[in-house]
């Protein structure tokens, strides 16, 4: 890293910059999963609901907000959205009415066969070997947990 006189030998040139290079590298992933979505019908976030959905059906709101670390303000429009796909249906919990239910819809059951060779090309993208990506997996957890406790401190 070139040294522009920052403390830590840092540079504010982009190409040095491990955040750039985060915000880069998200902005390439988006690229190779959008054809692969888009014959889906499906946007990225909305690919996520339905893995976790895929997983285990019928979560509230609330978990699958927690699951995915989205606000409900941006997760009940997405939401939403897939319902008037077809792809889910919401329902209030009949054991607590605060809470919404989120279940799939047989289209959305059926969705999961037609979304299964998407890991598969995502990760011959990325180019890693098998260790060189779980590597990559756990530091880029190690990172998210330092953040969000860095800012969870800072709320507090």
């Amino acid at each position: 890293m070139a040294n522009d006189n920052l403390p830590g030998g840092f540079s504010l040139r982009p190409e040095s910059m491990l955040c750039f290079d985060i915000y880069a590298t998200h902005h390439a992933i988006g690229q190779a999963y959008q054809p692969l979505l888009s014959e889906l019908g499906l946007t990225y976030p909305q690919y996520l609901v339905m893995i976790v959905l895929w997983e285990r059906d019928g979560q509230s709101v609330g978990d699958l907000g927690a699951r995915l670390d989205l606000a409900s303000s941006t997760l009940t429009p997405l939401i939403k959205r897939m319902e008037s796909q077809g792809l889910l249906a919401r329902k209030r919990d009949t054991s607590d009415e605060r809470k919404v239910r989120v279940t799939l819809t047989s289209a959305g059951r059926e969705l999961k066969q037609k979304a299964s060779h998407v890991p598969g090309c995502v990760a011959k993208a990325f180019g890693l070997s098998v260790e060189e990506f779980v590597q990559l997996h756990d530091m880029l957890g190690k990172l998210r947990t330092s953040l969000k406790s860095v800012r969870e401190a800072e709320v507090a």
